[in-house]
């Protein structure tokens, strides 16, 4: 194992006569400066995470983004051909195609959609969904020709409880998309529901309360994910404010969700869980806690009721992670939104196999930067190992 070091950023495009498919662990990083850089700059760097390589840490490639984006997530379709990029700072969604190197984006216009957040795609590839949080509605759009084709507003009586959207999950075995109302942008309000849709429609269905207080709640439920080979289904949910985790199970013969909170984060002085991620076969659970910076380990073999195995040390505003495809290393990408306090700007690198952290990659920190997702480029992935375990196999 070679030692982890501290690796400096490459700008630009380097190529150095290795193919994309010859490295061992790809990873996308998209990053922004942080506030206390004198230039702002925003990019996706393609970086080698392989713990085991000799360009660990390093660079391959660069993708310049417009210093004004605010690109946020980076999300995969079905078959992993394209990525697509939101962004907070522009009614603009990104979208690469992955089977095209050099790689270009193209930008979609989504006008009625601000601070887009996460997006889920359908289980044929045909439709994507997109949570905007600053519009409060969700945009359905053409995954073939990547245009939107219908908004589900907020300005709709029936669909008033879409406010804030953030976390989106799909399950087209049932006909749903379920939506979390997070917070307004500027935090001034914060929402406590998980709003259900009809994934064929986009008609709104219903809405339920997550959150131990009465309404309102203010707990902020912001990511939410199908749990992968649940039967019946089963989605968790993070209470980025409250600091709770839940489960929402599906009842067949109703053909209705129940919700429950499976654990609270407080005892172990842990706060802000953001992101979830199951293995591959689904029977491990990581949960992401930002504040002040940890990964919580739960058994999810029974995924109405996981339970909970270990914390890991990460660093602060621990947010989004990935699987090596062996399932040894755990990755986890230390920003959230550049906030003073949550943006480490490191990534963890945790070996699982002898259940310790082996260091960091600095290479985006070193430089000024805060990297603020984590992705494997597609040959290097696994389904469940994805965080795309929002959408079913």
């Amino acid at each position: 194992m070679k030692p982890l070091r501290v690796l400096s950023l490459t700008l630009g495009l380097l190529f150095t006569g290795t193919t994309l498919a010859s490295a061992e662990m790809l990873a996308l990083l998209n990053y922004e400066s942080k506030p206390n850089q004198p230039v702002r700059r925003e990019g996706i760097a393609i970086m080698d995470i392989d713990p085991e390589s000799a360009d660990f840490g390093r660079i391959l490639m660069e993708i310049p983004l417009p210093s004004d984006l605010v690109a946020h997530h980076i999300f995969f379709n079905r078959d992993r051909s394209k990525a697509y990029v939101t962004a907070l700072g522009k009614s603009i969604l990104h979208v690469v195609d992955l089977t095209k190197f050099p790689y270009r984006l193209r930008a979609i216009d989504v006008p009625d959609c601000q601070v887009g957040e996460d997006l889920v795609v359908s289980e044929d590839n045909q439709t994507w969904y997109l949570t905007c949080m600053g519009s409060s509605n969700v945009i359905m759009g053409d995954a073939v020709k990547d245009r939107p084709i219908k908004t589900v507003s907020a300005a709709e009586p029936a669909a008033a409880a879409i406010l804030y959207p953030h976390g989106i999950a799909i399950h087209n075995g049932i006909d749903r998309v379920l939506v979390t109302s997070t917070v307004k942008p500027d935090m001034s309000d914060q929402g406590d529901s998980v709003t259900v849709l009809e994934a064929s429609s986009g008609k709104v269905l219903s809405t339920h309360k997550i959150g131990s207080k009465p309404a309102p709640a203010k707990s902020a439920p912001v990511e939410i994910v199908f749990s992968p080979n649940a039967n019946p289904p089963v989605v968790h949910i993070t209470n980025m404010l409250e600091g709770t985790l839940w489960a929402g199970v599906w009842d067949p013969k109703r053909n209705a969700f129940s919700f429950h909170q499976i654990d609270d984060f407080g005892p172990r002085q842990q706060g802000m869980p953001l992101e979830m991620l199951y293995n591959a076969k689904g029977d491990r659970l990581f949960v992401t806690t930002a504040k002040p910076g940890f990964v919580n380990l739960y058994d999810n073999s029974d995924p109405r009721q996981p339970k909970f195995l270990k914390t890991i040390t990460a660093a602060a505003g621990a947010h989004h992670s990935v699987l090596s495809p062996d399932e040894r290393y755990l990755f986890v990408q230390n920003s959230l939104l550049n906030l003073e306090g949550l943006s480490d700007g490191s990534i963890t690198v945790i070996d699982l196999k002898q259940d310790k952290v082996l260091g960091s990659i600095d290479t985006l920190k070193a430089q000024g930067f805060n990297p603020n997702c984590i992705m494997l480029l597609p040959n290097h992935f696994q389904p469940g190992g994805l965080r795309a375990s929002r959408v079913v196999e």
